[in-house]
């Protein structure tokens, strides 16, 4: 049975050079990095090390990096972090209606504790103009936290211009850039932005390890207490496995990044050109240039993604029919309805995001085997007329 996973926004699977990085503080330098004695000084300095590899991916100060337990838990901090540091300044915080849910869950969590919640809308390919940011602006936002790339359909955010807006409206801008950190240049001095989220297992990193960037002079409250690590910003033992894993992977990252991007590029324009033509009845769906490479989102009229899945799966291609993270859901996509999709089309989204795994002649599979199935399915549709 041919194998093809096509779902890399979902998770990558771990980089051999990562798992070698790891595998010594698992046995052998197992100690705790708060301890004085050699064995804990090797895990400090292996963390202090990872701290500087991250920092390079994203160019910023070492200091400026707060390890997490991942992206989730980088969005929770940052949010509720800010806010509840920052409430006397105001309580109006902002976000895109297109986030991903730790961020839009969040913020409707600090709506709950008195925060007030304005969500921007975005367009129909999924982009936040500025304008909408400008509109939204009032004396009292403290907070504006806009994705950098979508997760659903690719499209990546002008998040240069949005922080501007946020920065020149008195408010700090975070950026949840789990999608785009060791797939496209990420420079936070360049995009502006005040804080970052980050995920180790997005990257050929493990899972459970993320990073939360929070510029120098930023006021965020602690988000774990009970001990001193990470500045006081998050307490307990680090997980100094875990965070080897995620600087390996950054550094790995930020070495070929440039290479793989272009690559992962020409493979995503075959699989777009290559659906769009043979099926008819299909929307790209997110910005047709301006997307995370290796990104492909298409809806398919007729038709219910969760059954392309299972076909699909049953022919060895791995997809997602939106975010990993719901994908138990059965309501369609908040991003594909918030740009303006109805329902019975949204229904129908299918994710293929490519990695380093992926061949020209895997492609090639996808594009033989994925017609036949919408075909059998939109036989079976009472929806086709």
């Amino acid at each position: 049975m041919v194998k093809v996973y096509l779902d890399h926004s979902a998770t990558t699977p771990m980089h051999e050079e990562v798992l070698k990085a790891m595998n010594p503080y698992f046995v052998d330098r197992f100690g705790n990095p708060s301890s004085i004695y050699l064995l804990g000084q090797e895990a400090r300095q292996a963390v202090e090390h990872a701290r500087s590899q991250v920092a390079d991916l994203i160019n910023c100060s070492a200091g400026e990096i707060i390890f997490t337990a991942g992206g989730t838990e980088a969005d929770n901090h940052a949010l509720i972090g800010y806010a509840l540091a920052n409430k006397d300044k105001g309580r109006h915080i902002i976000v895109s209606s297109i986030e991903h849910h730790a961020v839009l869950e969040t913020a409707e969590f600090l709506a709950k504790q008195g925060f007030d919640l304005t969500l921007l809308p975005v367009d129909n390919q999924g982009t936040v103009h500025p304008d909408y940011l400008k509109e939204a602006m009032r004396p009292d936002t403290i907070l504006v936290s806009i994705m950098h790339g979508n997760n659903e359909v690719g499209t990546i955010q002008p998040i240069q211009e949005l922080a501007e807006i946020a920065h020149q409206g008195g408010a700090v801008f975070h950026t949840d850039a789990v999608q785009t950190v060791g797939k496209i240049p990420v420079d936070v001095k360049d995009l502006n932005v005040d804080m970052l989220s980050l995920s180790g297992h997005k990257i050929y990193g493990p899972k459970g390890i993320g990073s939360l960037y929070v510029r120098k002079g930023t006021r965020v409250a602690s988000f774990m207490h009970g001990g001193g690590q990470e500045r006081r910003r998050r307490a307990g033992t680090e997980n100094v496995p875990g965070i080897v894993g995620l600087g390996c992977a950054a550094e790995i990252a930020r070495q070929e990044m440039a290479q793989e991007a272009k690559r992962l590029q020409h493979l995503a324009e075959k699989l777009i050109k290559g659906i769009l033509q043979s099926i008819p009845d299909t929307y790209l769906t997110g910005h047709p240039h301006n997307r995370i490479p290796g990104h492909v989102s298409v809806c398919f009229k007729y038709v219910e993604g969760e059954s392309i899945l299972l076909m699909l799966d049953h022919m060895g291609v791995m997809a997602s029919s939106g975010s990993a993270c719901t994908s138990g859901s059965l309501e369609p996509s908040h991003v594909l309805l918030a740009m303006g999709y109805p329902h019975e089309i949204a229904h129908g989204s299918l994710r293929l995001t490519l990695g380093k795994s992926n061949t020209e002649e895997q492609v090639d599979y996808v594009l033989e085997v994925l017609p036949p199935i919408i075909e059998r399915l939109r036989a079976m549709s009472p929806l086709m007329k």
